[in-house]
């Protein structure tokens, strides 16, 4: 549905907002992805100035990077981008990333204001022999690659594909692996379909594009042969008065390219003098963090569901706290201890 409204406002050209009246207030906002580009863009009708300062090349997040190239035909997301620029008072700069081109503390001093919608930096580890071998790469490279590919002929896919995990991310790796031409993909998840993260609807398409799908399998070990992926040692589960346990029983599936996608953390690096929560960023309800000019949203706070509208809400309901601060209309002051 939101797709169909933003084409079609698209498509007729209608700008649903007008910049108001500039202020001369600045606001640094760091990270273009979902929750980034609605705090900036929702700061930006407020007549604020925005530099928006991305890690990658392109600004997206998730939708430019994170998605399968098959679910985001005619680049969309890089016109909708365009067509969000056009309010005016937003700047994007790219290949800027916190730590390395600028600190936190530097943006608290330069801009009236800051928003963190730093994303998911890091990736988990399984934890067994063999992780390092050549063919074993993480599911959100490989997507990312591909949707960044100039010709697909350049992406090194096996022929027979073990993909790790339940998620999204493990299907439209496993899909998209299949259609560049593996012979065999292979899902292996440790739990049973019910409990994947994937949607039902997800798991049916991979099956109908030819992914073998197997529930109760954890990976022990990913075997090799010269330096390379030659299989993966597996280790049959079973839930059992209502916990997952490992039966003992093991078994080998053949591969020359295993994929992982077990799920993403954060990166805490270089936020200095944040208040964490379970290993993200604490706000309060307007994102507000424990430092009085700096707000969060997205997938670095964890809060709500794990979805791209969630991250957008969530920045443009931190623009609004922005908004009213920089305007005297609330004390500069953050509700996290």
């Amino acid at each position: 549905m939101q797709r169909y409204a933003t084409d079609t406002a698209m498509a007729e050209n209608k700008q649903f907002y007008a910049r108001a009246t500039e202020t001369g207030k600045r606001v640094a906002v760091v990270g273009a992805g979902p929750a980034g580009l609605a705090c900036a863009h929702r700061l930006a009708m407020a007549g604020h100035d925005v530099i928006v300062l991305e890690g990658k090349d392109k600004a997206g997040g998730l939708n430019e990077y994170g998605l399968a190239a098959y679910k985001t035909v005619d680049d969309f997301a890089q016109k909708e981008i365009e067509y969000l620029l056009e309010i005016g008072g937003i700047e994007i700069r790219g290949e800027q990333m916190l730590g390395r081109d600028f600190t936190l503390g530097e943006l608290r001093r330069d801009y009236d204001a800051v928003f963190l919608g730093l994303g998911l930096g890091g990736v988990n580890k399984l934890g067994v022999a063999g992780e390092d071998l050549a063919g074993c790469e993480n599911a959100v490279d490989f997507i990312e690659a591909i949707r960044q590919a100039g010709d697909l002929a350049e992406i090194a896919v096996g022929s027979q594909v073990v993909v790790l995990g339940g998620g999204m991310t493990a299907i439209d790796a496993a899909v998209q692996a299949k259609l560049l031409g593996a012979e065999e993909v292979t899902l292996c998840y440790r739990r049973g379909g019910d409990a994947m993260g994937a949607s039902k609807f997800e798991q049916e398409l991979a099956a109908s594009r030819g992914v073998f799908i197997r529930h109760y399998l954890a990976p022990k070990e990913i075997l090799g042969e010269d330096g390379k992926v030659a299989g993966v040692l597996f280790e049959h589960t079973e839930v059992k008065d209502g916990k997952l346990v490992a039966t003992g029983e093991t078994g080998v599936i053949a591969a020359d390219h295993v994929l992982k996608a077990i799920g993403q953390t954060f990166v805490t690096e270089h936020l200095e003098g944040l208040k964490l929560e379970n290993g993200r960023i604490a706000i309060d309800a307007e994102g507000r963090t424990s430092l009085a000019d700096v707000w969060a949203g997205g997938d670095c706070v964890k809060k709500g569901e794990d979805l791209t509208v969630t991250s957008v809400a969530q920045g443009r309901d931190a623009a609004i706290s922005i908004n009213h601060v920089l305007a005297g209309e609330a004390p500069l002051a953050s509700a996290v201890a």
